[in-house]
Formats: structure tokens, sequence, C-alpha cells
């Protein structure tokens, strides 16, 4: 299968656009490549959760030559062994859009089929109208506009720490994720949410932990469980989520969830600049 650096990665290479079913476009990815790169232990941490894609140039032709559009949403565990990479993904959904199909319960069975053989577990799929409707945003304290100096643009845990003798239940949200393509250097720019109960964090600790992520070269994944690891080392809550939501690129946006809370799925709500 895929590593970062293998000759068959697409990502940082000019790519043809195939219109013809093909599912050997995707390029799996060793979800513990990343943490070995660096040094560390994905383990380290016990974790559930997913990683929630949502396709909005979806097409294919039905079997009169007609062209179908609509929405998907992509589930991935992340017990999955591998991830997918994104420009992969996006080259894989471009194939069907010349390709005829009976109807849109083949198509979806077989995006099922490919993406759950790519990563290595059962990847479910829906498709939706174009005009659907999200869920709203967690109702999340925004901690932006703290005043704090920032001096730190690479992964700093010890930035992380609580208050003393105070306790916190409920989201907290930062706007100003950016962390940086591994490959190509490109900035992937989302919104971190957090929900946290226990000893309360530290806000402006946390806005500094979440601002040092903008140098980071890592896929989304792991940056949303490298933040996981380390606010559930620093802090020791008793119950944590990180969710994060990226702006799309290429018509995908990507959004991982890691929860401390087995069974949880996460709620696909959809930010304006999404």
């Amino acid at each position: 299968m895929g590593s970062v650096n293998s000759e068959h990665n697409p990502l940082g290479k000019s790519s043809d656009y195939k219109d013809q079913y093909d599912p050997s476009l995707l390029f799996p990815i060793e979800r513990e490549e990343s943490w070995k790169v660096h040094g560390l232990d994905r383990n380290e941490v016990a974790f559930y959760g997913e990683d929630i894609w949502n396709g909005y140039e979806i097409s294919w032709l039905n079997s009169r030559g007609k062209p179908i559009v609509c929405m998907a949403e992509f589930r991935l565990p992340a017990t999955t062994r591998f991830l997918i990479e994104s420009k992969s993904f996006k080259l894989y959904l471009n194939s069907f859009n010349q390709s005829r199909f009976d109807s849109a319960d083949v198509v979806r069975e077989t995006m099922v089929r490919d993406l759950s053989s790519a990563a290595g577990g059962e990847v479910s799929v829906e498709f939706h109208p174009v005009d659907a409707s999200y869920p709203q945003a967690p109702d999340a304290l925004c901690i932006d506009d703290l005043d704090v100096e920032l001096v730190s643009y690479s992964p700093d845990p010890s930035l992380l720490a609580t208050v003393d003798g105070e306790v916190f239940d409920g989201w907290l949200v930062s706007h100003l994720l950016k962390s940086n393509c591994p490959v190509t250097g490109q900035p992937d720019w989302g919104s971190l949410y957090i929900r946290y109960r226990g000893p309360k964090i530290d806000e402006a600790g946390l806005l500094a932990y979440v601002v040092s992520l903008r140098q980071h070269q890592d896929f989304h994944e792991q940056c949303v469980e490298r933040t996981y690891r380390d606010i559930s080392l620093r802090c020791h809550p008793e119950e944590l989520v990180v969710y994060a939501r990226y702006v799309r690129r290429g018509g995908l946006d990507i959004n991982p969830f890691r929860t401390s809370v087995c069974g949880e799925k996460a709620v696909n709500f959809r930010l304006s600049r999404q």
C-alpha cells in the first residue's frame, strides 16, 4: 500500500483527470506512518472516532446517458488501517463523471466496495440532494478573541494546562486552525471544535496550542489525533472530543472526529466557509 514518499503518490504531481470509472486511482496511506515519522506512538492514548468526507461534485451518467448530480457523505472509521489521500479521492470520484450506471444504488455500492477495500475497513456512503440542509454547529465558546502573545508555530504540548480549582463542561472552538500538507506544503484551513469535561483547560494556552500547528506539516487526521493526544496527556479530561472542520479543496472537505466515548457518531454539521 501507499507511503507519503511513494513514487505512486499523486500528491505534488500533475495528474490527468480520468472520466471513466477507475478504482485504481485511490491511494491509501498507513495511518501509523506519520506517527512513526514524528517518533510518536498512535496508541499511546486511546480514542474512537471517524473521518467524515463530504463530496460536493458527485456525478455519473444514468443508463440513457443523462448526468446525475448529488452530494455524498463518506465515513471512514478511525480504526481502518489506511487513510485515503485526498487528491486520489478526488481523482477517483471524477472517474465516475462519464461512466454509465443503472442506478444510484449501484454507484453507492460501488463506492462502498472500493473505499472499504482501500481503507482496510468498512466505509459508509450516503448520497444527498444538492439542496440538502445540514445540522447547526454546536453552541461553542469561541476563544479566538483572547488577547495573547503567540510565538510558537510548531506543535507545542507544553502550552496546554488546566486552571486550578475550576471545572468545565461544554464546547470550545477556534477558527484559527491551519496546518500544511506534508508533501506539497499547501495550507489546510479549518475550525477546531473541542468538547471538554473535566479540570478547566486554560483557554489562552489552548489557543496558543491551536496556533502552534500553523507551520506543522501533517495530514488532517494526524493533526486532530495529535491534538487529542496532547490534551489528554496534559489536561486529563474526563471526557474529550476533538473535531476539525476543514475547508473544502477540490470539491471535498474532510472532518476528522476523535472522541473518548465508544460508539459516539459525529454530527455532520457544515460551516459557511466550507
